[in-house]
């Protein structure tokens, strides 16, 4: 039997109190050691609950992670548990937790999580998009330049996609998702889950990014539709003519080449060869 403590996940509700289980409430009691990622947070959940908490509490957010996590992996090297729980959802999740969690595990003490509810989930689920293969993105970079690569690099993922978004940032996230992925592509805005004022907004991603103009606040999770290849390839010489066509207008061959082959999602150097074969 290990002589080392237990590390737990504890998932916060992400909005409504009710939604807490009595699981959590009685790891809160009965924890050695609580890393709050806000200990206000906290106190006020613990209120609602009704809590007990006889446990050292202790502050974990990003600004003291990496230094804290050393210091509570020794805590659970001398066989106490330790409970990390952040504002809402799932430690580790585009919040505090990932790397106490690998130190705990690289040194074998025990990990468990107590399930509780996700935005990424939730949102996903209401969204009406499909929801049988998805994948999690996260927050978009903050930098315009970072941002556009970042979506450049999904706009053929066929796998409907979830992202985090604070609100300042809202409708420059949504505009630069228009350009990378289509201003028809079809997208859910969630607002604030489960909270008084949820709110879900779906359409296209520019008629989203124009909504998103007005004043817009609370917790955002984004829902995006997956890339949808045509089931038909367009037919090659097809897209030699658009590349002569763009060629015709003052576009630099290379670029019309770049920019017709994404649109037909086919390599790029196939309709290179074969726009220079047609010219030989």
């Amino acid at each position: 039997m290990s002589e080392f403590g237990r590390l737990v996940l504890a998932g916060a509700p992400i909005g409504q109190v009710g939604d807490a289980s009595p699981r959590l409430r009685l790891a809160l009691e009965t924890a050695d050691v609580i890393a709050a990622e806000d200990t206000r947070r906290l106190k006020r959940l613990v209120s609602d609950l009704g809590a007990n908490v006889t446990g050292r509490v202790v502050s974990y957010y990003d600004a003291n992670e990496i230094a804290r996590a050393k210091e509570l992996l020794d805590v659970l090297l001398a066989g106490k548990t330790v409970l990390v729980i952040t504002d809402a959802g799932m430690p580790g999740v585009s919040d505090p937790g990932y790397r106490l969690t690998k130190l705990a595990v690289d040194a074998g003490v025990p990990v468990t999580a107590l399930a509780g509810p996700s935005a990424v989930t939730t949102a996903l689920a209401i969204s009406g998009l499909p929801s049988d293969r998805f994948c999690f993105e996260g927050f978009p970079p903050r930098k315009s330049g970072d941002r556009a690569r970042r979506l450049a690099g999904l706009a053929t993922e066929e796998r409907t996609m979830v992202f985090f978004e604070a609100p300042h940032r809202l409708q420059a996230c949504l505009e630069a998702m228009a350009e990378a992925f289509g201003p028809d592509r079809q997208a859910a805005v969630c607002r604030e889950l489960t909270k008084t004022y949820e709110e879900v907004r779906r359409g296209g991603l520019g008629q989203l990014a124009d909504w998103a103009a007005g004043d817009i606040r609370g917790e955002i999770t984004i829902v995006i539709a997956g890339y949808a290849p045509d089931q038909t390839e367009p037919e090659i010489e097809d897209l030699v003519a658009q590349v002569a066509q763009l060629e015709a207008t003052g576009v630099a061959r290379k670029e019309a080449i770049v920019d017709v082959a994404k649109r037909a999602g086919i390599p790029k150097r196939d309709l290179y060869n074969a726009v220079h074969t047609a010219k030989s």
